[in-house]
Protein backbone atom coordinates (compact mmCIF):
# COMPACT_ATOMS: atom_id res chain seq x y z
CA UNK A 1 0.00 0.00 0.00
CA UNK A 2 3.12 2.22 0.65
CA UNK A 3 4.40 1.79 -3.12
CA UNK A 4 0.52 3.11 -4.17
CA UNK A 5 0.41 5.88 -1.80
CA UNK A 6 4.14 7.13 -2.82
CA UNK A 7 2.95 6.96 -6.56
CA UNK A 8 -0.72 8.34 -5.91
CA UNK A 9 0.08 10.92 -3.41
CA UNK A 10 -1.65 13.68 -5.13
CA UNK A 11 -4.75 13.14 -5.46
CA UNK A 12 -4.96 11.07 -1.84
CA UNK A 13 -7.51 12.50 0.21
CA UNK A 14 -7.87 9.67 2.88
CA UNK A 15 -6.17 6.68 4.01
CA UNK A 16 -7.95 3.96 6.33
CA UNK A 17 -6.10 1.13 7.98
CA UNK A 18 -8.61 -1.26 9.46
CA UNK A 19 -8.15 -2.29 12.96
CA UNK A 20 -7.98 -5.97 12.36
CA UNK A 21 -8.75 -6.55 16.26
CA UNK A 22 -12.00 -4.55 16.55
CA UNK A 23 -14.47 -5.21 19.27
CA UNK A 24 -16.76 -6.19 16.59
CA UNK A 25 -15.02 -8.87 15.35
CA UNK A 26 -14.35 -9.82 18.80
CA UNK A 27 -11.10 -8.36 19.84
CA UNK A 28 -7.93 -9.80 20.00
CA UNK A 29 -8.18 -13.15 21.78
CA UNK A 30 -11.84 -13.73 20.16
CA UNK A 31 -10.40 -13.64 17.18
CA UNK A 32 -6.86 -15.96 17.89
CA UNK A 33 -9.53 -17.71 19.50
CA UNK A 34 -11.68 -18.66 17.01
CA UNK A 35 -8.19 -19.03 14.74
CA UNK A 36 -7.01 -21.55 17.10
CA UNK A 37 -10.09 -23.74 16.97
CA UNK A 38 -10.40 -23.45 13.17
CA UNK A 39 -7.17 -23.77 12.10
CA UNK A 40 -4.44 -24.91 15.11
CA UNK A 41 -1.39 -23.04 16.30
CA UNK A 42 0.34 -22.67 12.90
CA UNK A 43 -1.90 -19.98 11.55
CA UNK A 44 -1.11 -17.58 14.63
CA UNK A 45 2.54 -17.36 13.36
CA UNK A 46 0.75 -16.24 9.84
CA UNK A 47 -1.26 -13.91 11.06
CA UNK A 48 1.09 -12.50 13.53
CA UNK A 49 3.91 -11.52 10.97
CA UNK A 50 1.00 -10.18 8.99
CA UNK A 51 -1.37 -8.59 10.90
CA UNK A 52 0.05 -7.90 14.31
CA UNK A 53 4.33 -7.09 14.00
CA UNK A 54 3.91 -3.72 11.83
CA UNK A 55 1.77 -2.93 14.38
CA UNK A 56 3.74 -3.78 17.31
CA UNK A 57 6.75 -2.27 15.80
CA UNK A 58 4.84 1.10 15.27
CA UNK A 59 4.11 1.39 18.79
CA UNK A 60 7.85 0.72 19.81
CA UNK A 61 9.53 2.46 17.25
CA UNK A 62 10.34 6.58 17.97
CA UNK A 63 8.60 8.74 15.47
CA UNK A 64 5.81 7.87 12.54
CA UNK A 65 6.11 4.85 10.14
CA UNK A 66 6.75 4.85 6.44
CA UNK A 67 3.05 5.29 6.14
CA UNK A 68 2.40 8.41 8.08
CA UNK A 69 5.77 10.09 6.89
CA UNK A 70 4.95 9.52 3.60
CA UNK A 71 1.22 11.40 3.43
CA UNK A 72 1.68 13.73 7.35
CA UNK A 73 2.92 16.56 5.62
CA UNK A 74 0.71 16.62 2.80
CA UNK A 75 -2.47 16.72 5.08
CA UNK A 76 -3.93 13.42 3.83
CA UNK A 77 -5.42 12.19 7.36
CA UNK A 78 -4.49 8.31 8.46
CA UNK A 79 -6.97 6.81 10.56
CA UNK A 80 -7.71 3.90 11.84
CA UNK A 81 -11.17 1.97 10.87
CA UNK A 82 -13.17 0.42 13.64
CA UNK A 83 -16.14 0.10 11.68
CA UNK A 84 -16.01 0.61 7.72
CA UNK A 85 -19.80 0.93 7.53
CA UNK A 86 -20.68 3.18 11.23
CA UNK A 87 -21.43 6.40 10.61
CA UNK A 88 -18.22 7.61 12.43
CA UNK A 89 -15.95 6.74 9.15
CA UNK A 90 -19.15 7.85 6.75
CA UNK A 91 -18.68 11.27 8.28
CA UNK A 92 -15.06 10.89 7.98
CA UNK A 93 -15.57 9.52 4.01
CA UNK A 94 -17.54 12.47 2.98
CA UNK A 95 -15.69 15.05 4.69
CA UNK A 96 -12.72 13.89 2.90
CA UNK A 97 -14.44 14.22 -0.41
CA UNK A 98 -12.75 10.99 -1.86
CA UNK A 99 -14.42 10.22 -5.40
CA UNK A 100 -13.12 6.73 -5.09
CA UNK A 101 -12.51 4.05 -2.45
CA UNK A 102 -8.93 1.84 -3.24
CA UNK A 103 -8.68 -1.32 -1.01
CA UNK A 104 -5.59 -3.51 -0.55
CA UNK A 105 -6.05 -6.58 1.95
CA UNK A 106 -8.89 -4.54 3.70
CA UNK A 107 -10.92 -7.18 6.09
CA UNK A 108 -14.25 -5.87 6.04
CA UNK A 109 -16.47 -5.94 4.09
CA UNK A 110 -18.25 -2.80 2.65
CA UNK A 111 -21.58 -2.28 2.21
CA UNK A 112 -23.95 -0.44 -0.77
CA UNK A 113 -24.44 2.16 1.20
CA UNK A 114 -20.82 2.83 2.26
CA UNK A 115 -19.63 1.84 -1.76
CA UNK A 116 -22.31 4.75 -2.30
CA UNK A 117 -20.81 7.29 -0.91
CA UNK A 118 -17.88 8.01 -3.24
CA UNK A 119 -19.22 9.15 -6.50
CA UNK A 120 -17.08 6.68 -8.43
CA UNK A 121 -17.62 3.43 -5.75
CA UNK A 122 -14.88 1.33 -4.95
CA UNK A 123 -11.84 -1.29 -6.40
CA UNK A 124 -10.19 -3.88 -4.70
CA UNK A 125 -6.55 -5.23 -5.54
CA UNK A 126 -6.96 -8.94 -4.70
CA UNK A 127 -3.71 -11.19 -5.28
CA UNK A 128 -5.30 -14.36 -7.51
CA UNK A 129 -6.28 -14.73 -10.45
CA UNK A 130 -10.39 -14.39 -9.79
CA UNK A 131 -12.67 -15.42 -10.41
CA UNK A 132 -9.97 -18.36 -8.52
CA UNK A 133 -9.18 -18.12 -4.75
CA UNK A 134 -11.85 -15.66 -3.24
CA UNK A 135 -10.69 -15.35 0.53
CA UNK A 136 -8.10 -13.74 2.67
CA UNK A 137 -5.63 -16.09 2.41
CA UNK A 138 -5.55 -16.21 -1.65
CA UNK A 139 -1.78 -16.85 -2.26
CA UNK A 140 -2.27 -20.06 -0.14
CA UNK A 141 -4.60 -21.62 -1.69
CA UNK A 142 -2.95 -20.88 -5.21
CA UNK A 143 0.32 -22.47 -4.01
CA UNK A 144 -1.94 -25.93 -3.25
CA UNK A 145 -3.18 -25.97 -6.47
CA UNK A 146 -1.93 -29.00 -8.48
CA UNK A 147 -0.67 -26.54 -11.10
CA UNK A 148 -0.15 -23.58 -9.16
CA UNK A 149 -0.91 -20.09 -11.04
CA UNK A 150 -0.62 -16.92 -9.23
CA UNK A 151 -1.18 -13.23 -10.39
CA UNK A 152 -3.35 -9.97 -9.29
CA UNK A 153 -7.02 -8.93 -9.98
CA UNK A 154 -8.37 -5.35 -9.62
CA UNK A 155 -12.03 -5.92 -9.59
CA UNK A 156 -15.27 -3.21 -8.57
CA UNK A 157 -16.24 -3.73 -4.46
CA UNK A 158 -19.34 -4.79 -4.24
CA UNK A 159 -21.07 -5.91 -0.99
CA UNK A 160 -19.65 -9.59 -1.39
CA UNK A 161 -16.40 -10.67 -0.51
CA UNK A 162 -13.65 -10.51 -3.81
CA UNK A 163 -16.88 -11.27 -6.19
CA UNK A 164 -16.99 -7.90 -8.45
CA UNK A 165 -16.69 -7.41 -11.91
CA UNK A 166 -13.52 -7.59 -13.01
CA UNK A 167 -11.80 -4.56 -14.10
CA UNK A 168 -8.04 -5.60 -15.09
CA UNK A 169 -6.07 -8.72 -14.29
CA UNK A 170 -2.54 -9.75 -15.05
CA UNK A 171 -0.86 -13.54 -14.03
CA UNK A 172 2.20 -12.86 -12.38
CA UNK A 173 5.40 -15.41 -12.04
CA UNK A 174 6.59 -15.90 -8.73
CA UNK A 175 10.14 -17.12 -7.65
CA UNK A 176 10.57 -20.87 -6.48
CA UNK A 177 9.76 -21.77 -2.90
CA UNK A 178 8.12 -18.64 -2.13
CA UNK A 179 6.35 -18.41 1.26
CA UNK A 180 2.68 -17.60 1.50
CA UNK A 181 3.42 -14.06 3.09
CA UNK A 182 5.88 -12.84 0.20
CA UNK A 183 3.73 -13.97 -2.38
CA UNK A 184 1.06 -12.04 -1.26
CA UNK A 185 3.39 -9.30 -0.39
CA UNK A 186 5.01 -9.74 -4.62
CA UNK A 187 1.09 -9.34 -5.45
CA UNK A 188 0.40 -6.73 -4.28
CA UNK A 189 3.50 -4.41 -5.20
CA UNK A 190 3.27 -6.22 -8.81
CA UNK A 191 -0.90 -5.00 -8.59
CA UNK A 192 0.41 -1.22 -7.90
CA UNK A 193 1.35 -0.13 -12.05
CA UNK A 194 -2.09 -2.20 -12.98
CA UNK A 195 -3.98 -0.38 -10.18
CA UNK A 196 -2.89 2.96 -11.89
CA UNK A 197 -3.95 1.68 -15.13
CA UNK A 198 -7.69 0.98 -14.15
CA UNK A 199 -7.26 4.90 -12.28
CA UNK A 200 -7.15 6.40 -15.56
CA UNK A 201 -9.38 4.14 -17.22
CA UNK A 202 -11.87 5.23 -14.83
CA UNK A 203 -10.75 8.93 -15.17
CA UNK A 204 -11.55 8.67 -18.31
CA UNK A 205 -14.42 6.76 -18.29
CA UNK A 206 -12.86 3.97 -20.96
CA UNK A 207 -12.93 1.09 -18.05
CA UNK A 208 -14.50 -2.29 -19.15
CA UNK A 209 -15.92 -4.39 -16.24
CA UNK A 210 -16.10 -7.98 -16.92
CA UNK A 211 -18.66 -10.44 -14.64
CA UNK A 212 -16.85 -12.39 -12.67
CA UNK A 213 -17.97 -16.38 -12.78
CA UNK A 214 -19.32 -17.27 -8.96
CA UNK A 215 -16.38 -19.73 -7.99
CA UNK A 216 -16.17 -20.96 -4.03
CA UNK A 217 -15.02 -19.38 -1.28
CA UNK A 218 -11.47 -20.38 -0.08
CA UNK A 219 -11.76 -19.44 3.88
CA UNK A 220 -9.54 -19.48 6.67
CA UNK A 221 -7.80 -23.15 6.13
CA UNK A 222 -8.24 -26.17 8.44
CA UNK A 223 -5.76 -27.93 10.17
CA UNK A 224 -6.10 -30.39 7.61
CA UNK A 225 -5.27 -28.16 5.11
CA UNK A 226 -2.29 -26.77 6.82
CA UNK A 227 -0.75 -29.94 7.48
CA UNK A 228 -1.00 -30.74 3.74
CA UNK A 229 0.63 -27.66 2.61
CA UNK A 230 3.39 -28.08 4.76
CA UNK A 231 3.73 -31.97 3.26
CA UNK A 232 4.06 -30.21 0.18
CA UNK A 233 6.80 -27.83 1.33
CA UNK A 234 4.46 -24.66 0.98
CA UNK A 235 5.94 -22.62 4.28
CA UNK A 236 3.29 -19.88 5.23
CA UNK A 237 6.12 -17.52 6.12
CA UNK A 238 10.32 -17.21 7.11
CA UNK A 239 12.73 -15.26 8.68
CA UNK A 240 12.31 -12.97 5.81
CA UNK A 241 8.99 -12.25 6.01
CA UNK A 242 9.58 -11.34 9.93
CA UNK A 243 12.07 -8.47 8.46
CA UNK A 244 9.62 -7.33 6.09
CA UNK A 245 6.56 -7.08 9.24
CA UNK A 246 8.97 -4.82 11.17
CA UNK A 247 10.27 -2.54 8.52
CA UNK A 248 6.61 -1.96 7.52
CA UNK A 249 5.77 -0.63 10.89
CA UNK A 250 2.05 1.28 11.30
Amino acid sequence: MAEFAARHRESLALVGLSNPYRRNAGGSLGQAWRHLRRSGPGLLGYLAVNMSLPRVAGLLSPGPGPLVRLLGGRGVPVVTVEDVNGPAFAKTLRASGAELIVTFHFDQILSAGTLGIPPLGGINVHPSLLPHHRGPIPTLWAGMDPAPAHGVTIHRLVPRIDAGPILAQKAVALPPGVTVSAAARLLHQAAVPLAGEVLARLAAGTAVERPAEALPYRPFPTRATLREARRRGLRLFDAADLRAALRARL
